[in-house]
């Protein structure tokens, strides 16, 4: 039997039950998950957990465990997406630049989460927030581009260097009706806005959220109460941008006053404006390439952190949207028309 073959024992210490628990997850789902991951065996015994398996195997487990430390050590569980995300960077080469991302912990959850970057791309999202004044952040659900904006701006208030927070989005009607809703314009349009308070929720709890509302120190609105607005000393985001026209990104984008810093945020797959009008943040990201000042980020399916089902949704979506815009001769459903030889009536058109 050669070296490659032969089974081989090796033993992670953990530092406390606390860590030993976070890693190993409910029912040892996680260690499970990493055994079918790997092929190799994870048995967990008190502190210390004994990885059993070929030479290859026993580094890839562990090299994810590794990967996982800034997490389980900590005491915070680990979770799927996480175990998804430490795969990738290892299968590409880029597991050093992974591990900085547990290290990198931006807030703490009113639950005590730590809130960190998960995935590459939202790390150099969560640098650009830093370093730019306008930063414009494009991906599908669940890449977390309302979230960690979010947290920024609570930071940015925490330490002092703004002065309030400013949550807006347009109030685009998604195949329901505004008008069919009770109550006022403002009580008509909070649904829109609801996952912005979730955000704030989860940062400062509903009590300490309610408490800078009230005071104007957070303010909430639909995007049509930001015209003829100087937006100064104030951190401001732009959700679900995706559904602004041409005119309403213009018009926000040059609400920014002193000491201000703007992201925008919205996914291009789910625009609700009407067909054939052209997305504001479309747009703004095709004009706004290459200004200082200015940053453009743009998350993938790869950056998905909600269900792992989420990505592989987002990722069908995707390649069916891809199959439309081909061209009719390309499509591929199931491999019948790639290589179809054209017409004469092709060869006239």
């Amino acid at each position: 039997m050669s070296g490659a073959d032969t089974l081989q024992t090796f033993t992670i210490d953990l530092p406390d039950q606390d860590a030993a628990l976070a890693l190993a997850g409910a029912a040892e789902a996680t260690l499970h998950r990493l055994e079918a991951l790997t092929g190799a065996s994870l048995v967990l015994r008190g502190l210390s957990l004994r990885l059993r398996g070929r030479p290859s195997q026993l580094e890839r487990a562990s090299g994810l465990v590794e990967l996982l430390r800034p997490i389980w050590q900590e005491g915070q569980p680990v979770t799927q997406v996480d175990v998804q995300t430490a795969l990738a960077a290892l299968d590409t080469g880029r597991g050093a630049e992974h591990q900085q991302l547990g290290q990198q912990v931006l807030a703490k959850s009113q639950t005590g989460r730590l809130l960190r970057p998960r995935t590459l791309k939202q790390k150099s999202y969560v640098e650009a927030i830093e370093r730019h004044d306008l930063t414009l952040a494009l991906g599908p659900a669940g890449t977390g581009k309302t979230f960690l904006a979010t947290v920024q701006a609570v930071r940015m208030l925490q330490e002092r260097r703004v002065e309030r927070l400013i949550l807006t989005r347009p109030a685009v009607e998604a195949g329901e009706r505004l008008g069919f809703l009770p109550g006022d314009l403002q009580q008509k349009v909070d649904p829109y806005l609801r996952p912005l308070y979730d955000a704030l929720h989860t940062l400062l709890g509903q009590e300490r959220t309610a408490a800078l509302l009230e005071k104007n120190v957070i303010e909430v609105a639909p995007l049509a109460y930001m015209r003829g607005r100087t937006l100064a000393d104030a951190f401001v985001i732009l959700d679900e941008a995706q559904n602004t026209t041409t005119a309403q990104m213009r018009m926000v984008l040059t609400r920014l006053g002193e000491n201000s810093r703007m992201v925008v945020t919205g996914d291009p797959t789910q625009i609700d404006l009407p067909s054939g009008q052209l997305s504001g943040l479309i747009e703004a990201a095709q004009v706004l390439e290459g200004v200082e000042g200015v940053a453009i980020c743009r998350l993938t399916a790869a950056d998905v952190v909600r269900h792992p089902l989420v990505q592989r949704l987002v990722t069908a979506y995707a390649a069916r949207d891809a199959n439309r815009l081909a061209p009719a001769g390309t499509r591929r459903m199931d491999g019948s028309h790639a290589n179809r030889r054209p017409s004469s009536s092709d060869e006239q058109r």
